[in-house]
């Protein structure tokens, strides 16, 4: 099934199925867990369970569970969770029936859905705009209070499981009384924490189930794509923290994460991991939810080189860290996708040829199956590879370092890239000027400012 096909799907699609309804969730605790389920419903055909289950562990403060308190945040979870559901058909009209939202909040959303769902409609070759894909109907009157919880001076540190998250757990290991939250544990991220030195009394692990009535659409040829996962985390870390009594929540992505993936649009495959998502994402929380919980991206100062230089010096992450999506269940670099090739790529200036290949099973820049990503990441595409990487003016520093810094025989991309016009334009470049930057857009408190300026100028 090509795009096009994908588009005329959509329409009809659409003429088929006229509304999706968030119906209601629920929320319960036992003696062994936290369970959250939603409901949610396709035109009286198509019916959705999705769950998420928190263990109860020691850090789960008993004080903090106040079920009419998490009402709030566990309803804007489902608002993010019912967008995997809505897009298998894509119908006209979103019902929300547990709480109501005001016109701002349901333009909020809409311009969340559009963004984060830009890399489905252009995979797809679904054209639509912001104001024509969905219309959002609120059917009850009963305002979700914004609330207030008890919370203390220390952080929850998402991982998951490659060099960003690492990066922050190593800078912050200083910081008092650190939990670490994984959503749907792979090896790799229980691997990366317990080499930070954590525990599993110290992490919050969390198992999101997908309904498998969407599995199944999806196997009949109803409509598939990437949904903004990063999102859901932020508002399952807003639940995290309330219930751990916990102030922070210190994300690991990037200024990199802000440019687009496709050029010259609005496409980012990583919009939830962006300075943009992170500002929207705190001033809604902030306005509905509550006020005594601060997220923020850590390392959003900085940029990839300058986390692959870091990551460099913490070499015991090195034998355990994969950020290869598709080798993630089976714990492996599959040494063929544009994440595992950026991954090499960005870390080559900072580690010797013989460790790369160590830690990635082979030398991918030997790889001449690997020259369309290669194409993509530099820039010579026009389009980046819909993974989360770095800048193409990032990828072609680390290529020109890393040219720079070989004596012997180039491998076959290096050798390639040595005579591409991007190698002419970037090499007189000094790669100090992007490893000296620090970009003030970010929501990071002065304590934490200081932190991660010590450790790049140590």
């Amino acid at each position: 099934m090509d795009k096009c096909d994908n588009f005329y799907k959509f329409i009809k699609f659409r003429k088929q199925f006229r509304r999706f309804v968030y119906e209601s969730f629920d929320l319960k605790k036992n003696a062994e867990s936290i369970e959250i389920s939603y409901y949610f419903i396709l035109d009286n055909k198509y019916f959705f369970r999705p769950t998420i289950k928190i263990p109860l562990k020691p850090f789960i403060n008993p004080a903090c569970f106040s079920e009419e308190k998490l009402k709030n945040i566990v309803f804007h979870i489902g608002l993010v969770e019912l967008i995997s559901y809505w897009k298998a058909a894509c119908p006209e009209e979103i019902v929300i029936k547990p709480f109501y939202l005001d016109e701002y909040q349901k333009k909020w959303w809409k311009n969340f859905y559009f963004n984060g769902l830009g890399e489905f409609f252009y995979l797809n070759s679904i054209q639509t705009t912001v104001n024509d894909f969905v219309d959002i109907i609120v059917e009850s009157t009963d305002i979700p209070a914004k609330t207030s919880f008890y919370t203390e001076n220390s952080v929850i540190i998402p991982v998951g499981g490659g060099k960003d998250s690492a990066v922050t757990m190593e800078i912050l290991s200083g910081y008092n009384d650190k939990l670490l939250l994984i959503l749907n544990p792979s090896k790799a991220c229980m691997d990366t924490a317990f080499a930070a030195g954590y525990n599993d009394d110290r992490i919050i692990t969390i198992q999101r189930t997908i309904d498998p009535v969407l599995l199944k659409m999806n196997d009949e040829g109803f409509l598939n794509g990437h949904t903004p996962f990063s999102a859901l985390l932020a508002f399952v870390s807003l639940f995290s923290a309330a219930v751990t009594g916990k102030k922070h929540i210190a994300l690991s992505n990037e200024s990199s994460a802000n440019e687009p993936t496709v050029e010259d649009s609005f496409v980012n495959h990583q919009y939830s991991k962006s300075y943009e998502f992170e500002k929207d994402f705190r001033n809604y929380y902030l306005k509905y939810i509550t006020e005594d919980i601060n997220y923020f991206s850590f390392l959003r100062p900085i940029n990839e080189l300058q986390i692959a230089k870091l990551f460099s010096e913490f070499s015991k992450y090195h034998p355990v860290f994969k950020s290869c999506n598709i080798g993630s269940k089976t714990d492996i670099w599959c040494g063929n996708c544009p994440k595992c090739l950026f991954a090499y790529i960005i870390l080559s200036p900072f580690i010797e040829s013989k460790k790369l290949i160590e830690i990635f099973g082979k030398d991918i820049f030997n790889d001449e199956n690997s020259l369309h990503h290669f194409n993509q990441l530099i820039g010579a595409a026009g389009t980046k590879p819909f993974e989360c990487v770095g800048t193409v003016d990032e990828v072609n520093a680390a290529l020109c370092e890393t040219i720079k810094n070989k004596n012997d025989k180039l491998p076959f991309l290096l050798e390639y890239y040595k005579g591409s016009e991007n190698y002419e334009k970037y090499k007189n470049n000094d790669m100090s000027f992007l490893l000296k930057n620090f970009n003030n857009e970010h929501f990071l408190e002065e304590r934490f400012v200081e932190i991660l300026k010590k450790y790049l100028n140590d």
